[in-house]
């Protein structure tokens, strides 16, 4: 019974790619599943008598293929299955504007609404900047498809500067989205969030690819928490502590206050999200930074206290 698990795990596999490439040999899929060629070429016949339209080319340019047209037959796949598929299909086709995904989806199911649905699950990507976000995206999938270079205004709490990199990955993650590049002036890797790019360009240059560094692919390591600090909140800012920082975040104290600890990456972040919760919050540690605070309130009192605008 597990050979012919195995062996449908296989069929599912080269259908797959199948799929994705315009052409394959036989060769290339023996190495891919770790069988023999002829093992394949069997594949190939068992997918045919099932209604795949594979075709075979044989000499010098020929390979396998499949005709464009072709929808994946749904009994390859449990309902779970198909509906984890479509999820994540659904999931990237609410932050593009072309139609890849949905031709993809087709080729699944003709009804994507009623497997979805008994999934109980809809995630939307796209976020409150999707108009803006969609065409990001689209491009930087381009150029990377290509090795295209691509140039950029980048704005943070630091100022605006014009960027050349090279992109590599389009991540997802903090709920945000970002884009893994190489910095093309510092030659390091370095990671970009979406939201704060301006007038993205593709370049006619183009780069070679080189391996990312296994700690650059540690998203987290981006970020270091080097600011230690303790913040005491009135109980009505309970809610907002939990869904940014969770349950444990807080001690309640006797009084019915809140302590919250934890670390920051910048004292710029720091700063504004203590002052969003305005006299809701107190910043207790570290001292230097409760200075920088006063001096915040206090520049802030003088915009508004002076009438001349």
């Amino acid at each position: 019974m597990g050979g012919v698990r195995i062996k449908i795990d296989r069929l599912v596999g080269i259908l797959v790619i199948l799929l994705q490439k315009e052409k394959v040999t036989a060769p290339e899929l023996a190495a891919r599943f770790e069988v023999s060629r002829r093992t394949i070429n069997r594949d190939i016949e068992d997918l045919c008598k099932a209604g795949v339209p594979v075709v075979t080319m044989q000499g010098a340019n020929g390979g396998i293929t499949i005709m464009d047209d072709y929808k994946i037959e749904k009994t390859l796949f449990s309902d779970k299955e198909l509906r984890s598929i479509l999820l994540g299909l659904s999931s990237l086709d609410s932050v593009t504007k072309s139609t890849k995904y949905q031709t993809i989806i087709q080729k699944f199911t003709a009804n994507k609404n009623s497997l979805l649905l008994k999934n109980n699950i809809m995630i939307d990507l796209s976020s409150y900047h999707k108009d803006t976000l969609a065409p990001k995206i689209e491009l930087l999938q381009s150029c990377i498809d290509q090795n295209q270079k691509v140039s950029f205004l980048y704005c943070n709490h630091k100022g605006e500067r014009t960027v050349i990199a090279d992109p590599y990955l389009i991540v997802f993650q903090w709920s945000n989205w970002y884009f893994l590049s190489l910095d093309n002036a510092s030659n390091e890797f370095k990671l970009y969030k979406l939201n704060r790019i301006c007038n993205m360009n593709p370049l006619a240059e183009f780069f070679d690819l080189l391996e990312i560094p296994e700690n650059k692919l540690d998203f987290g390591s981006f970020f270091t928490d080097e600011i230690p600090v303790e913040i005491l909140f009135d109980p009505s800012e309970k809610y907002r502590l939990i869904e940014e920082y969770g349950v444990d975040c807080y001690v309640e104290r006797p009084d019915g206050k809140l302590l919250f600890t934890s670390n920051f990456t910048t004292q710029h972040y720091l700063l504004s999200w203590v002052l969003s919760f305005g006299d809701k919050a107190q910043l207790i540690k570290p001292e230097y930074l409760r200075l920088r605070i006063r001096e915040q309130i206090n520049s802030l009192s003088q915009k508004y206290t002076n009438d001349d605008i």
